[in-house]
């Protein structure tokens, strides 16, 4: 199994980043503004993706594990095939006036090029998670960055 890391420090307190990763509102100011459901342990929380308002596909997060200003978990219910299953975490701690936050999507079944792809789109999406709570804006879908014309 191969794993998705992504390290990022944002200017903010993990209370904050922990509203960000937890709540509707938080969500859909930085991953996509297409969110439905709530943050709570045994929830599924379901993320729309859209470009040039044609659907790019969806994804469901079942919450399994929140502790708040400290961690946040999900499975991945319904989505890509090469997703199901797969979990992702976020680790939050304060190092100075920063929260370090670490992304790990783990339990991928081998590293395909799509996987690649994501990579860099959980890149994207931490930019803009750390935008979002420095200066008030994020880039959530459809406003974030686009890797290639089907994105």
């Amino acid at each position: 199994m191969v794993d998705i890391l992504n390290r990022v420090g944002i200017k903010s307190s993990p209370d904050e980043v922990y509203k960000a990763l937890s709540t509707r509102e938080g969500l859909a100011g930085w991953w996509t503004t297409h969110t439905q459901g709530e943050g709570k342990v045994g929830s599924v929380i379901a993320f729309r993706f859209t470009s040039d308002g044609a659907e790019l596909g969806a994804i469901h997060m079942k919450v399994l594990e929140l502790q708040p200003a400290k961690r946040v978990l999900w499975q991945v219910v319904d989505g890509p095939e090469d997703w199901i299953g797969t979990t992702v975490s976020w680790d939050l701690r304060q190092e100075g006036d920063y929260c370090v936050v670490l992304l790990k999507h783990q339990g991928w079944k081998e590293p395909v090029e799509f996987m690649y792809h994501c990579t860099t789109k959980w890149a994207v999406y931490m930019v803009s998670l750390k935008s979002l709570l420095e200066t008030g804006k994020g880039a959530p879908n459809p406003h974030d960055v686009r890797l290639h014309d089907k994105d």
